[in-house]
């Protein structure tokens, strides 16, 4: 696939980022993507391996690398280069629905299981598909697709994140008749209030879903099932359920309790309040504020980079894990999912305008220190240490911090339960839906579950392949 010696003609060049200082300066997309000429090199570079483990998601030494789409990357990388782009379209989204938005997002699992990757850089896949979808969108190529309703049943679909998106896309293209409930005034879930409009123009989720509401899929907006929305309602209108909610329950932490010291917030509230801000409702802003990030990974990131840009006065992120190398351990060859320090886009920024990475390792906060009025005015921190699988502080190793936003990055403990309970399902001790082994389907005949709600707080692209599954398995239930 590509040009059979252009992986040793030609280096890995990225489409690269906006410079930070510059783009520190609004909300707008810092994504570049190639030009055709820049993109065909670059897709000329996938070498004929015989086995793409790009796209195998392969789990090995407990981590996945590889494509959890198995996305035929070889393919239309291989038309990207020829210059067929349509086709290489085709065989594109004939298994990733939305490669718009992991285009974006997706810290590129495929990349670090290509055969390139073993000796020397991998192919620019991540943005070979930003290019290739954005280039179908801007010439025409992305049409509506009307489904033949032949033997239509009604499915319900809670949740329009993008496990939802992805099996009511699935779904309807199989003539199925589909509504998405969604208990927020507007689809995505974390896509769109997750996830910080720099890293996901949000016109490009309103894009997506005129395009799936020319298809027939109907979206009931602030609809919160399971409180406004009762479930018997669902469950006499559709021949079957999906629920894929996400798993939006907050990691808490022993003293850090956003009711009691105002100055604390969870990290996905107050992304949520920042993207809300952009269309001019009232939210939590770090404007002139000493901001610490607890808990690194892509939320701790989105954080700092959305305070850089409401203009916080510092910024610090805690990581109770030590440092990772800069580069693969001998312990961690490839195509094992790469253990090494990864400075994102927040990261970047942060050295840019203050001169320093913002992360503290093996860190973590001791105690919190509050004013007269009890608002947070600062932290203590301490040294930390994993003895026998379990955390201890460092005595004499403590430091005190100024921090008036305290943002709590520490990951999701499982689903909300209220809508799984509303349905009489069972969840498990990791706080997710109970679902059959190895299959979607629930202890309810009809109900599926997929996403974060059953597997647990993942990745994007993930949450598109369960919601893919999900929807194989309703319906072959529906067709019985």
């Amino acid at each position: 696939m590509g040009k059979a010696t252009g992986f040793l003609e030609y280096e890995r060049q990225e489409a690269g980022r906006i410079d930070p200082l510059e783009r520190l300066k609004s909300f707008r997309e810092f994504h570049r993507y190639p030009d055709e000429a820049g993109a065909r090199r670059q897709a000329a570079r996938c070498m004929d391996c015989g086995v793409p483990f790009c796209q195998s998601a392969m789990v090995l030494n407990g981590m996945v690398t590889g494509c959890p789409l198995h996305n035929l990357i070889p393919e239309w990388n291989d038309g990207i280069y020829r210059g067929n782009e349509e086709h290489a379209l085709t065989r594109l989204l004939k298994t990733n629905p939305f490669p718009e938005f992991t285009g974006r997002v997706c810290p590129a699992l495929c990349e670090k299981a290509c055969l390139n990757g073993e000796l020397g850089e991998a192919v620019t896949i991540h943005d070979n598909e930003h290019y290739l979808i954005e280039k179908a969108f801007e010439k025409g190529w992305m049409k509506p697709r009307i489904p033949r309703r032949g033997n239509a049943r009604r499915v319900a679909v809670v949740g329009a994140g993008p496990a939802g998106l992805s099996a009511a896309d699935a779904l309807n293209q199989r003539g199925h008749l589909v509504t998405v409930y969604e208990r927020e005034e507007e689809i995505g879930g974390l896509l769109m209030y997750g996830i910080p409009n720099m890293k996901l123009d949000k016109s490009v989720i309103k894009r997506r879903r005129e395009l799936m509401e020319a298809e027939g899929i109907v979206f009931v907006t602030g609809a919160d099932v399971g409180k406004d929305v009762p479930a018997r309602k669902l469950l006499k209108e559709a021949d079957a359920l999906i629920l894929a909610c996400g798993a939006k329950k907050p990691r808490t932490l022993p003293g850090a309790d956003p009711e009691k010291i105002p100055g604390i917030c969870y990290a996905v509230d107050y992304l949520t309040a920042a993207t809300k801000a952009l269309s001019g409702k009232e939210g939590i802003s770090a404007k002139g504020k000493d901001v610490v990030v607890l808990g690194g990974g892509d939320t701790g990131n989105d954080c700092i980079g959305t305070a850089l840009r409401q203009g916080c006065r510092s910024v610090t992120a805690l990581e109770v894990m030590p440092k990772p190398p800069q580069k693969r351990l001998e312990s961690n060859p490839w195509p094992e999912w790469p253990k090494v320090l990864k400075t994102d886009y927040g990261h970047e920024e942060a050295i840019a305008l203050f001169g320093k990475d913002p992360r503290i390792f093996e860190t973590t906060v001791k105690e919190y220190l509050t004013d007269s009025k009890g608002c947070l005015k600062g932290i203590v921190t301490a040294r930390a240490a994993f003895r026998e699988g379990k955390q201890e502080l460092l005595e004499g190793t403590e430091q005190e911090l100024p921090c008036s936003l305290l943002l709590i990055a520490a990951g999701f403990a499982g689903c909300e339960d209220y809508t799984p309970k509303a349905f009489g399902l069972e969840l498990s001790s990791r706080h997710t839906v109970q679902t059959e082994e190895e299959s979607c389907q629930t202890g309810k005949a009809g109900i599926f579950a997929a996403g974060d709600m059953r597997r647990g707080q993942s990745l994007v692209v993930w949450a598109m392949a369960e919601g893919r599954r999900a929807a194989k398995e309703v319906d072959r239930y529906l067709l019985k």
